[in-house]
């Protein structure tokens, strides 16, 4: 397997001092902008600098290529499930291994819940926006799947082409993602328990109607649809008036139990060692799922399901 490129080519990030606005691309489209937990780490990181930064007032999050993004590198994830005794957790934590750090063995209730405990952090890259205290939009094309769907859920508003499609492969795989709390806030609990129980993934005018969504543009006007949103926030009121604004939905999103959310969310993952599948052969993550490749896994579980609810945009038109 090639080597993923380092972070700063993946996650890149520039600004307009004269506009106030700056812009995080994530560029990796050969992997569907996949971040590892490096570029997941260089993300939180440079979130963190825009809310410091006085020459930003509005931060983009957009893609290259055809999506946002399927998700995190699972790949490089793979040694956490499968059993791998040479697979180092450390990198999660920003922890060298020659630090003499010694993590938790597997097959503990710890080995796994530092880890999903670690994602309801800022510094994980998981949640970050939440802790934004200026205004974040992301442009959401193609897949807007797994840690590209958390982006979306936890940004201040949404820019979405046609064709995009929002959900998250891990309710065919596991069942439950880290962000579900707030995917339930924001898209109302019976349509969310849908994409749960099904599996399969919500369209941008669908997520419009539920309010998930702020526009839906054709994929051409895209750029320009969000470039109007940011200088609009841009051109409002002062960023100190941002600030007390960001604070007050802080609050309200605190009162709702976003926070909370996510560290129920941290346990709920914790548990997958218990899960048992129904019959051989199902999909899950185990060692089996993993050689065959989980991409590989999740495409011939996807075959499954009616057309209009697969996950695969090629699958989407192959027949049932």
């Amino acid at each position: 397997m090639a080597k993923p490129p380092a972070a700063e080519e993946i996650v890149r990030y520039e600004k307009d001092p004269e506009t106030r606005i700056a812009v995080i691309t994530l560029h990796r489209p050969d992997a569907l902008n996949a971040p590892t937990i490096a570029a997941r780490q260089r993300f939180a990181d440079l979130v963190l600098r825009a809310n410091v930064d006085d020459e930003v007032k509005v931060l983009i999050i957009r893609g290259v290529g055809d999506h946002l993004g399927s998700g995190a590198d699972l790949p490089e994830m793979a040694g956490m499930f499968n059993g791998d005794e040479d697979y180092s957790v450390l990198p999660e934590f920003r922890i060298a291994e020659d630090e003499g750090v010694k993590y938790p063995p597997q097959g503990s209730f710890r080995y796994l819940a530092n880890v999903t405990n670690l994602y309801a952090s800022t510094n994980a890259g998981l949640r970050s926006l939440q802790d934004f205290k200026k205004i974040s939009i992301v442009e959401a094309k193609g897949y807007c799947y797994g840690w590209h769907f958390y982006q979306c859920a936890d940004a201040d508003m949404v820019v979405a082409s046609e064709d995009a499609l929002f959900g998250h492969s891990a309710f065919r795989y596991v069942g439950w993602a880290a962000r579900m709390w707030q995917w339930a806030l924001m898209m109302g609990l019976r349509p969310f328990m849908e994409m749960v129980f099904t599996g399969r993934p919500f369209t941008a005018q669908e997520m419009k109607e539920l309010h998930f969504v702020n526009s839906v543009v054709p994929r051409e006007g895209l750029e320009a649809e969000t470039m109007k949103y940011a200088l609009s926030c841009a051109r409002n009121r002062p960023v100190d008036t941002v600030v007390m604004q960001k604070m007050f939905f802080e609050v309200f999103k605190q009162q709702q139990g976003e926070y909370m959310g996510s560290v129920m969310s941290a346990w709920l993952e914790s548990m997958l060692p218990m899960v048992r599948p129904d019959e051989e052969g199902g999909i899950g993550v185990d060692a089996e799922t993993f050689e065959k490749g989980l991409a590989n896994a999740v495409k011939d579980n996807d075959a499954q399901f009616p057309p209009d609810w697969r996950l695969s945009m090629k699958g989407r038109k192959a027949p049932f």
